[in-house]
């Protein structure tokens, strides 16, 4: 039997074809690599970032004030905290914002790291409307901390979480354990009283591997608890160390997982492998820009220890 020529339709219908295929290739390996950077090299120490009012408040742990950026990453104002004249706040004595999140009533809470008493054991609330301040003194609520089974204090991240507040516990190289603080909403106005539950996060921990939790968010809409996380060589809650790896680490459920005793990592993704302009620098806190049925818009803040500061914009899927 002989065999039909191709014709010059099915040939251009080939072409055609090919062209698909080629280019929904294309199109889903520029997607999978969605990031967008940009340097804030005036700006020291990027520690905590949080999106109120469609745009981004970031603090620096040894910033004079709070940087508010738009969606784009441009500087469009700022709120004074401290006077000190040097752009970093000595070591010795600065407070520490490690933490940002927006309370039930729509202000920001902001929370030192309890790491260094007396000096980081602050908190501000900010009205993000009218830009008023608050400080706060959380000596009382630290020190019951401390007489729990955490010992060493060193809150790097806060999320508001089904009108509770969680709180992120870092250990280090010396104390490799991760801890989530579940506490009651405006618990500094009850130090005394205010009850909290203590979960340990399991798979996070080791000795040369340890890898601490740096921030965390939570999407309302997924129940999801997202948190980042970083390698750095340090054995003690305010010694800082070589920049290794940073994650992403989910966990799904987190509202009903509250008063659990142990809490598991659902997904974890390494930030330098994903997304090769992350390698090098120390992801320190995440915020959801904006969410889909499939996907997060994420924000990062880096902290690249020379005094400067990175923010990184990405997309990673859900699944």
């Amino acid at each position: 039997m002989v065999s039909a020529k191709p014709t010059a339709f099915n040939v251009l219908l080939s072409f055609i074809l090919l062209a698909i295929i080629i280019t929904t290739g294309c199109n889903h390996k520029m997607k999978k690599s969605s990031i967008v950077s940009k340097a804030i090299a005036h700006y020291p120490s990027a520690s905590g970032i949080e999106m109120v009012n469609n745009e981004m408040y970031m603090i620096g742990d040894d910033a004079n004030h709070l940087l508010i950026v738009d969606s784009n990453i441009n500087i469009i104002d700022s709120i004074p905290l401290y006077s000190f004249s040097d752009k970093r706040i000595p070591k010795a004595v600065k407070a520490d914002l490690e933490a940002m999140t927006v309370l039930p009533d729509g202000n920001i809470l902001l929370l030192g790291s309890g790491s260094l008493a007396p000096y980081r054991n602050t908190a501000w609330i900010i009205n993000p409307i009218i830009k008023s301040k608050d400080s706060i003194r959380l000596d009382v609520f630290f020190n019951r901390l401390k007489s729990s089974e955490i010992k060493e204090i060193n809150i790097e991240g806060v999320a508001s979480v089904e009108n509770k507040i969680i709180l992120a516990n870092r250990g280090n190289k010396s104390n490799p354990n991760n801890y989530l603080i579940i506490t009651e909403n405006e618990f500094w106005k009850s130090q005394n009283d205010s009850a909290f539950h203590i979960t340990s996060l399991t798979g996070t921990n080791g000795d040369t591997n340890f890898n601490g939790i740096s921030g965390i968010a939570y999407s309302a809409k997924s129940k999801q608890l997202i948190m980042t996380a970083s390698t750095e060589d340090t054995y003690t809650t305010h010694g800082d160390g070589a920049i290794g790896k940073s994650y992403l680490w989910i966990i799904n459920d987190i509202n009903t997982k509250l008063y659990n005793n142990i809490l598991a990592i659902d997904k974890k993704i390494e930030l330098d492998s994903a997304f090769a302009e992350i390698k090098g620098h120390k992801i320190e806190s995440v915020t959801i820009l904006k969410e889909t049925e499939e996907e997060y818009h994420l924000a990062l803040a880096a902290d690249d220890d020379n005094g400067s500061s990175h923010l990184f914009k990405i997309i990673i899927k859900k699944v």
